[in-house]
This record gives structure tokens, C-alpha cells and sequence, in this order.
């Protein structure tokens, strides 16, 4: 295996793992902060997508919160039960 195709397995599967809905959901945020409105109609829906994302990340960040709490509590019901 040459170092050019170890290099490239390195950073694809690098890219791959570090990927959340944070990821996509700042890469939107960069996409339309490169938005240019050209008229008002525009301008107003770029607001738009960008309130719309801001309550996205609160969801997700609710959403995270929630996940990590689940797991806490399957953990604790797992060990529980492993110790009757």
C-alpha cells in the first residue's frame, strides 16, 4: 500500500467520522451567508432560512440533550439489571 492511497483512506475516513447534524447544519449557515439578495423579496427569505436555521440547531441541541439523557438511563437500567 503506497503512502498516497494511506493518506487518502486517512482523509476520508476522518471526514467521515466527525460528521454531526451541527456539521450540516453550520455548512448551511456558511451557504447562505454567501447569499447576495438582489431584491428585498430575497433578502427577507435569506432572513428567513437563517431563523429557520437558528431554531434547527435549538431542536438538535434539545435533541442531543435528550439522546445523551436516554443513554444514561439504559446504562444505569443495564448495570442494574447485570447485578441482580
Amino acid at each position: 500500500m503506497s503512502i498516497d492511497n494511506q493518506w487518502q483512506k486517512f482523509i476520508l475516513d476522518e471526514s467521515i467520522e466527525d460528521k454531526t447534524i451541527f456539521t450540516y447544519l453550520q455548512g448551511l449557515k456558511e451557504i447562505i451567508s454567501n447569499f447576495k439578495p438582489k431584491t428585498v423579496t430575497e433578502k427577507r427569505r435569506i432572513q428567513l432560512a437563517r431563523a429557520q436555521l437558528q431554531e434547527i440547531r435549538k431542536y438538535a441541541r434539545r435533541m442531543e440533550n435528550q439522546i445523551h439523557t436516554l443513554q444514561e438511563q439504559l446504562t444505569i437500567l443495564e448495570e442494574s439489571k447485570g447485578s441482580e
